[in-house]
């Protein structure tokens, strides 16, 4: 019940910022992105899975919301550059994960983090790609730190990781900022 009650309360939260800091038809996509993207993070620190349901959720209302920003006559090509994007994101996470693997011998991603990333693709600009990826690693390696030392023990590399706990709320938050004016970031 607490979960539940963190998760709600954590939904309520994203849904009011997106309102706070943007106009109200930004605001209600970025309310969903974010409602989407807590609900990927918590089953993802709860259950180390992300559901494709959320994955395919996150991606058709981010197609959606680029074919409501698109000028007349060029939605197609608005479409076709987010799904671009979100195979180029999904295509960079799963090469790392294949990387990962061939030198160690263990799957260091999972592949909902590989969709997770393809599915916020159409949510963010070019530029913010590799920012959302580098504000989510950033995050997850502070905590991965944190515990460490709050613990007194060296980082357990082999540990498993919930990396989408990082990743949506990241892909929340960049397109947040991209749309108050952020995108140099």
């Amino acid at each position: 019940m607490r979960w539940y009650l963190g998760m709600l309360f954590a939904c309520a939260c994203g849904a009011a910022i997106s309102f706070a800091l943007l106009p109200v038809n930004e605001a209600a996509f970025a309310a969903a992105l974010a409602v989407i993207a807590i609900v990927i993070a918590m089953v993802d620190l709860e259950f180390f899975i992300i559901p494709d349901g959320a994955n395919v959720t996150m991606f058709a209302i981010g197609l959606f919301w680029v074919s409501t920003q698109a000028s007349s006559g060029f939605e197609l090509s608005a479409l076709g550059d987010a799904v671009v994007r979100g195979v180029v994101a999904g295509g960079a996470l799963l090469l790392l994960r294949m990387f990962y693997r061939w030198r160690t011998g263990v799957d260091g991603l999972g592949l909902g983090d590989v969709k997770l990333a393809a599915a916020g693709g159409p949510w963010l600009t070019w530029p913010s790609l590799p920012m959302v990826l580098a504000i989510a690693a950033i995050a997850a390696l502070a905590i991965v730190a944190a515990r460490a030392m709050a613990a007194g023990k060296a980082i357990d590399r082999t540990a498993p990781l919930p990396f989408g706990a990082f990743l949506a709320p990241s892909i929340w938050l960049v397109f947040v900022l991209d749309r108050i004016g952020f995108s140099s970031i």
